[in-house]
């Protein structure tokens, strides 16, 4: 069973606290940009095992009468369909899940900012669908000469002509789907607004990676340079903070280049810059919440072999990756990773050959490794899932959980009427199949009763899965690698 690595409960207090302090020393507003997920952060549980994916909620919901969230997104990933990797959905559908997430447990969502908006049809078109849906948006627009122009960015001419969104609230939360979306950009525009108006407002950031107060060559600061690989991100030593402070402390390259830019305009718009270093804008405290640093060095290795496996398989499916696989490459070396230390791989190779087809492993929480094989009725996966059900629930490996007679039907249904060439059953069809049976087996019954427990295992398979493989994997909660490979010879996959 994985080790717990973090104290969840320390670090909602802590990090609740922290907020306050920041919000209290800018006279009672802050414009906070929130870097990373706000929500569903499965990075960070990840590698700090322990972390709950919906951390950061939970302590926003500790202050949720203060709180405010605002949503940005860049009008270019709308236009060109950006797509979130973890959840396999498009960042402009981002908005409208997380936006339900948040009013579902109570979270006041003031609006929506188009950023970088530059009169693209796809972002209009959202705009208009948000707006019918009762959302308020806003543009903010490119700045010519930006970030570099600070005469010209901190004028009508550049955050000036952009719509001032309105809030009501002590602390505005900047989020977005993703990097890239314009979250710093927001909230200086916002201060600039705030100050012209004569209202008291200041500005954090809240980065969980990399963590302050970890060595820059800590696996959990290098997983962070694994996940963000696609862009450049690297992780230095500030030497703002060191020559301010005398204290070495880990930020990235982008927040570090920026940081002369932003105090400049910092100070542009508020008479003085209220930071002396990256580090000092940040708030976040997860570093302060590490139980068991042997556990989350173990946990930040096996993630960048999952990064590298991605890697693998995106370069596999055509998209650029090759230069990503080369920087996960050396990052493994850099922890002393490799492919081996991730216990799932062999026995599914040795599986695939053994059968001359597809196979798949998944380790439990005991360390108990399942596999699975390819058959005439099951996908490999499938198989593996069926097979690790009954070890979980102490049923004997030999029990049939579901009929032939409740199979062929389906597969059937699949070829004939959908027109699917491949008849076995996916992951998604399996756990249905013995949803269906369950009505009536004690044992599908109890095998079903199981399923939660899957959560947070490890698993590989020899072949890319399938879209809809995959997004079931995503579901269950377990963390998925697949070889570079697919199971067919042909040209379309899908």
């Amino acid at each position: 069973m994985q080790k717990i690595g973090f104290d969840n409960n320390k670090y909602l207090k802590l990090q609740s606290e922290k907020i306050k302090e920041r919000i209290s020393r800018f006279g009672g507003k802050l414009y906070l940009e929130f870097g990373g997920k706000l929500f569903d952060d499965y990075h960070a549980s990840r590698v700090l095992p322990g972390f709950e994916p919906d951390s950061k909620l939970k302590m926003l919901l500790q202050i949720k009468d203060q709180v405010e969230i605002v949503m940005a997104i860049a009008a270019a990933d709308i236009e060109k369909n950006k797509v979130r990797s973890d959840l396999g959905i498009t960042y402009d559908s981002d908005i409208l899940r997380l936006i339900d997430e948040f009013r579902g447990i109570g979270l006041y969502v003031g609006s929506v900012v188009m950023t970088q908006f530059a009169g693209q049809g796809a972002a209009i078109a959202f705009q208009e669908r948000l707006e019918k849906l009762g959302v308020k948006v806003y543009r903010h627009y490119p700045i010519e000469g930006y970030p570099s122009n600070i005469s010209e960015i901190v004028s009508e001419n550049g955050y000036g002509k952009n719509d001032y969104i309105e809030t009501s609230r002590e602390l505005v939360v900047v989020t977005a789907p993703g990097p890239g979306s314009g979250k710093m950009a927001t909230c200086l525009s916002q201060l600039y607004h705030e100050h012209k108006r004569g209202i008291k407002a200041g500005y954090a950031k809240f980065e969980t990676f990399p963590i302050w107060n970890l060595p820059l060559k800590h696996p959990v600061n290098i997983a962070y340079e694994a996940a963000t690989a696609d862009l450049d991100d690297v992780n230095m030593i500030d030497p703002f903070h060191l020559e301010a402070y005398g204290e070495t402390t880990v930020n990235y390259n982008r927040d570090i280049e920026i940081f002369p830019v932003l105090s400049a305009m910092l100070e542009r718009i508020m008479g003085e810059c209220p930071y002396k270093s990256p580090t000092d804008m940040g708030v976040n405290m997860a570093g302060k919440c590490i139980i068991d640093d042997d556990a989350v060095r173990e946990a930040a290795k096996q993630e960048i072999i999952r990064r590298y496996y991605t890697g693998l398989c995106d370069e596999r499916k055509g998209l650029p990756a090759e230069n990503i696989i080369f920087k996960l490459e050396l990052l493994m070396k850099k922890v002393g990773a490799d492919v081996k230390d991730r216990k799932v791989v062999s026995p599914a190779l040795a599986k695939a050959e053994a059968t001359d087809a597809p196979a798949a492993a998944i380790e439990l929480h005991d360390g108990t490794i399942i596999t699975g094989k390819t058959s005439d009725l099951l996908g490999a996966c499938s198989a593996m899932l069926l097979n690790a059900l009954k070890t979980l629930g102490g049923i004997p490996d030999e029990t049939l959980l579901i009929a032939r007679e409740i199979i062929e039907p389906i597969q059937r249904l699949k070829t004939g009427t959908f027109g699917s060439k491949n008849p076995r059953l996916h992951t998604d069809e399996v756990l249905l199949a013995l949803s269906i049976c369950a009505a009536d087996d004690p044992l599908a019954n109890k095998a079903l009763q199981q399923v939660p427990k899957l959560k947070g295992c490890e698993a590989h398979c020899t072949v890319i899965l399938s879209a809809v493989d995959e997004n079931t994997f995503r579901k269950l909660g377990i963390y998925l690698t697949c070889e570079p490979h697919y199971g067919e010879s042909k040209l379309y996959h899908v």
